[in-house]
């Protein structure tokens, strides 16, 4: 017998987007494959996954964040809701967050 997925597909994740300037927030729903814009970021989503009810909650997804300006600093990787510190977007203007995948 197969021991069960650490890991389980979901098709949407939900980022929390904020401009640290104008202090806005926004609450975005990205399918994999899609790429949204947010002011000068380009956002695509790789793959969206959960924990099973079984381990500790926590979502993960792998996204590359494109900044339109020249020599702006971008992000390709996978974010991880329960421990956003750990791999994040490095960024004067922008901070982007894994809330969760659906």
């Amino acid at each position: 017998m197969a021991p069960p997925p650490l890991w389980l597909p979901r098709d949407t994740a939900v980022l929390q987007v904020l401009d640290k300037i104008n202090a806005r927030s926004l609450d975005l729903a990205v399918k994999v494959g899609e790429t949204i814009p947010f002011e000068h970021l380009a956002i695509t989503l790789r793959a969206c996954f959960v924990r099973p009810s079984t381990l500790p909650a926590d979502a993960a997804a792998n996204l590359q964040i494109v900044d339109s300006r020249p020599d702006a600093p971008g992000f390709k990787g996978w974010m991880f809701a329960a421990e956003p510190s750990l791999a994040m977007l490095q960024h004067p203007l922008y901070d982007v967050r894994v809330l969760g995948c659906r």
